[in-house]
């Protein structure tokens, strides 16, 4: 089984697709990984256990875009080597990967569990929903380091150009999950404690099949024992690719739990509907998403190939489909949230209450489809301190404060604080254009530039 997809020659639409099509899918997937679990509670548990899957659910959520955002460094460093056709260095950079992304799911596991607890109080959790947010939390954190194994398995391949295999693992997550949130809360009735068991066992279940899929398939190198240490000049490279993409997501992560944390001052019912809302949001955003993982992988082939131009073209391709893609998604969720809220919960106020929140991300359905991939652009560049800063730019610059602002006002309106998002990205893709210009104005788009402008 061929697990090398070559993005430096062939036509650029068709190469894009084709490796988008599986993200887009595994994305999907993904997004149903964590909404199975508030679709089934909602439809067979209390509004309590809504609030405790969608607070405990985000907090996940977080750390898994966290591990994933360090992952991409493996992903463009491995990219490179592939562009350059030095396979032999593509697999110390995943033996070492390996080792490193192992001590990090320990220290998340050991960590989620032990302060389940304080985290939940600082979620802001209803009171009549804490003990149940609390056990979601450390039941998923004790499953962390299996969360870790299958998205540094998807970065790795990712960074091949291999779209499928991470697409198998989430897909088999999935499907598991679904039978599991089935079994425990609809047959068994354990509510949000079900979900999570049902969640980590799922994910247990998905390293476990996937690393016998990988060992059937056929990599551009060979892995040998000796590959599997702490090389320290390949960390330092990849941890100085991805702790920028880490730090953003740990600010940006954070600038949304505090939304949810001013919106759980509100009360049960505001807390499930901003959580459904979310939930939705996760797959309204998936084709931008797909694309900024895409684009990134794309960007980093041809940059090692010095085929800059190629890359800028891919760019522009990238934005063209993702737009269209947007403005549906868009009048979906502006003119049709209650509909895509019903989905998750059976509760009229719930539904209505992220209706009136999914409206404020209906605008940012349009930027998002711009900056979510010029940002897959700059990874595969290199360039991850300035996707860094950018995100912290919006995170804390723009979304905590008209956030918190919007909160002030009598009477609260979700939508208002929902508004904090898409002008948080306004800023976000004024900043990319900047950027873009910066580099045409030096000279750092061509044919010859070096791998990391930074």
């Amino acid at each position: 089984m061929e697990a090398h997809n070559d993005f430096t020659e062939g036509n650029i639409l068709t190469s894009l697709l084709h490796f988008v099509v599986p993200v887009l899918f595994a994305l999907f997937l993904q997004a149903m990984y964590g909404a199975v679990d508030l679709l089934v509670v909602g439809q067979f548990a209390s509004s309590a256990d809504v609030s405790a899957v969608a607070t405990g659910s985000q907090l996940m959520q977080t750390v898994t875009n966290l591990i994933s955002s360090l992952a991409t460094g493996t992903t463009v460093l491995l990219g490179q080597k592939i562009g350059e056709k030095k396979p032999r260095d593509g697999s110390r950079i995943t033996g070492a990967s390996l080792c490193l992304f192992g001590i990090i799911g320990l220290l998340f596991t050991v960590g989620l569990s032990v302060f389940a607890g304080p985290l939940a109080s600082l979620m802001n959790a209803p009171l009549e929903a804490f003990g149940l947010t609390r056990s979601y939390i450390r039941i998923c954190g004790g499953g962390a380091a299996v969360v870790v194994a299958y998205n540094l398995i998807g970065s790795i391949f990712r960074g091949l150009g291999d779209s499928a295999t991470p697409f198998y693992t989430v897909a088999i997550a999935c499907v598991s999950n679904i039978l599991g949130d089935l079994l425990l809360v609809a047959v068994f009735h354990m509510g949000a404690a079900g979900a999570a068991i049902a969640t980590v066992l799922a994910q247990l279940l998905s390293v476990v099949i996937s690393v016998h899929l990988i060992r059937k398939k056929q990599l551009p190198f060979t892995l040998r024992r000796e590959d599997f240490h702490f090389e320290h000049a390949i960390i330092r490279r990849v941890l100085s690719l991805g702790i920028p993409l880490a730090v953003q997501d740990i600010l940006v992560g954070s600038s949304f739990l505090i939304i949810l944390a001013l919106v759980n001052n509100l009360g049960v019912v505001p807390s499930a509907g901003v959580g459904v809302a979310e939930k939705v949001c996760g797959f309204v955003m998936l084709v931008p998403a797909a694309f900024m993982q895409s684009m990134s992988a794309f960007t980093a082939q041809n940059c090692g190939a010095g085929r800059m131009d190629r890359a800028l073209r891919g760019l522009f391709t990238a934005i063209a489909v993702s737009f269209l893609c947007g403005c549906v998604m868009g009048w979906l969720a502006f003119f049709h949230g209650a509909v895509l809220a019903g989905i998750f919960s059976k509760a009229p106020d719930v539904t209505a209450a992220a209706a009136d929140y999914l409206k404020a991300y209906a605008l940012d359905c349009l930027l998002t489809s711009f900056f979510f991939c010029f940002i897959g652009f700059f990874n595969g560049l290199g360039l991850t301190k300035f996707v860094m800063f950018q995100g912290i730019a919006g995170a804390l610059g723009v979304r905590v404060p008209v956030s918190y602002l919007m909160s002030l006002r009598r009477p609260v309106s979700l939508f208002h604080i929902g508004l904090a998002t898409p002008c948080s990205s306004l800023l976000q893709l004024l900043l990319c254009f900047c950027c873009m210009y910066f580099l045409k104005k030096h000279g750092r788009f061509s044919d010859k530039m070096p791998h990391s402008p930074e």
